[in-house]
Parts: C-alpha cells; structure tokens; sequence
C-alpha cells in the first residue's frame, strides 16, 4: 500500500507508507513552531528516530525530545514529561504553539496523552482515575497532540484511555477521557518495518486480542462487532506473514489497520484474558501484548462454552469450519509466532499464583466479560496456565 488514506474516524488519520513525512507542513498549517516529541529511550537511539528529528528541525520547527519512556508506563515517567513540557513552555513564553508528538508504541503514547492531561490539571494524575470514586473532572485544557505509531499492537494512537502503572506497586490505573483522543494520528506501516520478529508476534497478539474480547464483550453493540471481526479478518491474514517477512508492505499495513481497528472497537469493552495480562504486567513485569498472547487460549476456554455461536462467527472470520476449530486454531498461531504455550514456559512460577489472582480480580476489564469472573475462576485460568 503505496498511497495515502485520509480517515475522520474516530480523529483525523493520515495512513499509508511515508506518511510521516507530511507532518512538518502540518505543525505548519495548524500554526505550530514549537514540537516535544515523547518516546522510549530503545526508539530515540534508532537512527530513524535521530533522522526524523533533524527532519522536523529543518522545517523551522523547534524540536524538543523526552525519552523517558521504559517498560510499562508509570507515574513517575509522566511526571518527568510534564516538566518537559513545562520548560519547553517557559522557554517559548507560550503554549499556543507547542505540539506535543507521540512517537512509538503503546506505552510512548499512553505517557503521551498523561503528559497532556497533567500538563494543565492539578493535582496527582490517580485522582483522574476512571470510575475511581471522587475522580477529578477532566475539564482543563489539554495541549494540542499528534500520535505516531511504531507497533501494530495497542492501537493507543486511536485510543481514548492511558494505562499508566503506580511506581511501587505496579498496579495499572486506566485514565479515560474522549478528550484525550489524539488530535491527529499519521500511520505510517513502513515505521513497523523493521520490528523484530518477537515483537512483531507479541503486540500482533495484543491487536488480535482487543478484536477477539471486543467481539465477545458483553453488551448491544454492532457496530463495534463489525469492526472487530473485519479487523480480526485482516490480523489473521497478515499476522504470519508480516512475522515471516518484516518489510512485507501489505501485511504490515494490514496489521496496523487491525491494531487501529482493534482499539476502536474495544470502546465496547475487553475481557477476562485482559485482566489476566494486566495481573502479569504488574506481577512479573512482563510486556503486555506477550501477557494477551500466552494466556488468549487460556483464558477464552473459559468463555467458550458459553457463547458457541459467537465462536462459530469467529471461526468463520479466520477461515474455520467449525468453532470447535478456534481454540487450537490460536495454539497453533501462538506456536507460529514463536509465543510460549504456558506461563511456567514463560518462565512464571506458581509462587505468583495468589498476587496474579488478587490484581487480576481487582482489574476493570473482566466487568465486560461475557461471563462473570470469580476470584476461584481466575485460579483456575492462571493453574491452567502454569501447569
């Protein structure tokens, strides 16, 4: 895919190979002359990186760069970016035309959009936690950004939410605003190009899984079910061969477009197998698209049951005859992509057991499970898992 689509949906989206170099002329035609890009620390020593900055730098725009992005996003990494964003301010006298560049995967983008809301709110960014009783309103301003992103994984760049960790006990707080939706998203496949394989596997499953769970998610809503199944259509068809084949233009687009896909449809809701990830981020730190990959098997067998025409309906989008077919179908794809079958061959122990089950029934997610979630069903799902 060569050329440029233009999307409104759900923001401004510029997609296609080298769209990335339309962004200088429009920082321009929207007034900006003042950029702080945020990214990981991995990314911003790529030469990629280092040659996009001069190229924004050579279009009369200032450019600022805070890469204090590492791991699982946490507070503190927020915190560092608003100070950022605060000297860049000071520097310039004003904020009226500093952007701010989301650039990376989903946690570069999910600390972006923290930066932005900290950047003009009081008080401690967990007070703006979703749902959490007595939140603060998100009703200040928030600085105008862009998203850039280099994973086809969590589809942050579409998203309305920022996952962001507490520093101790690594336990992951969701802000969640429609005014933290980015206000333009450049995606730019040739960017995923030279992703590693493993990392190409690990948020492809992470895109693969917000499908699934959104489809499965509990509650009226067709129009989110239709983007996940065509999203899962696309991931299916693609994930192998972009694995296979890093610089393999189509299935990358392909796998992009299902990871943008994926973040819009799970506005319905996710599930029991994002809980389970969320509990092994904070448990043993482990990547979140590895997390939904290990345990998608795992933890939809809890499901299944349940709901044997929804899994006919997905099983038929992967090219299956029956939804008997779909549960080894994605034991087999883990093995394709190189993915362990189980926690223990991940290197988990059962002395993680009881704090996985306490985070995991503690997680937001599972409420829009299909199924309702006991603390002994997450036992069994992680000993499953383990054993």
């Amino acid at each position: 895919m060569n050329t440029v689509s233009n999307f409104s949906f759900p923001t401004p989206i510029k997609f296609g190979v080298g769209v990335r170099h339309q962004l200088a002329a429009f920082f321009r035609s929207e007034g900006f002359t003042s950029v702080l890009i945020i990214t990981d620390k991995g990314l911003a020593s790529l030469p990629f990186f280092k040659e996009y900055v001069a190229e924004l730098g050579n279009e009369s725009l200032k450019v600022s760069v805070f890469d204090g992005v590492h791991g699982n996003p946490v507070k503190s990494q927020v915190m560092a970016g608003v100070e950022a964003y605060r000297t860049q301010v000071k520097e310039s006298g004003t904020n009226k035309k500093i952007a701010l560049l989301g650039i990376g995967g989903g946690a570069a983008l999910d600390v972006t959009k923290a930066i932005a809301l900290m950047a003009h709110h009081p008080g401690d960014i967990f007070d703006y936690e979703d749902e959490k009783p007595g939140m603060r309103p998100i009703d200040q301003e928030i600085p105008y950004w862009v998203a850039i992103p280099t994973t086809a994984g969590t589809g942050s760049e579409v998203g309305r939410s920022a996952v962001v960790a507490d520093d101790q006990t690594h336990v992951k707080k969701v802000i969640f605003s429609p005014r933290l939706l980015a206000r333009a998203v450049f995606a730019d496949p040739e960017l995923t190009f030279a992703l590693p394989p493993a990392v190409t596997a690990a948020t492809g499953l992470d895109a693969v899984t917000h499908l699934i769970e959104a489809y499965l998610a509990k509650g009226y809503h067709p129009m989110a079910d239709g983007i996940a199944l065509e999203g899962l259509y696309l991931a299916a068809n693609a994930i192998g061969k972009a694995f296979a084949d890093g610089a393999n233009s189509a299935a990358r687009s392909d796998m992009l477009m299902a990871s943008m896909m994926g973040a819009v449809a799970f506005q319905k809701g996710l599930g029991v197998v994002h809980s389970c990830a969320h509990a092994l981020s904070a448990v043993v730190d482990m990547h979140h698209g590895l997390a939904n990959g290990i345990m998608l098997d795992h933890a939809l067998d809890f499901n299944y049951h349940a709901l044997p025409q929804k899994f006919e309906r997905l099983a038929s989008t992967v090219g299956l005859t029956a939804h008997t077919e779909f549960l080894p179908y994605i034991a087999r794809l883990k093995s394709e992509l190189k993915i362990p079958q189980s926690l223990k061959a991940a290197g988990v122990s059962e002395k993680n057991l009881d704090a996985l089950v306490k985070i995991a029934l503690a997680d937001g997610c599972h409420l829009s499970n299909p199924v309702p979630v006991t603390e002994n069903d997450f036992r069994t799902i992680f000993a499953k898992a383990l054993a």
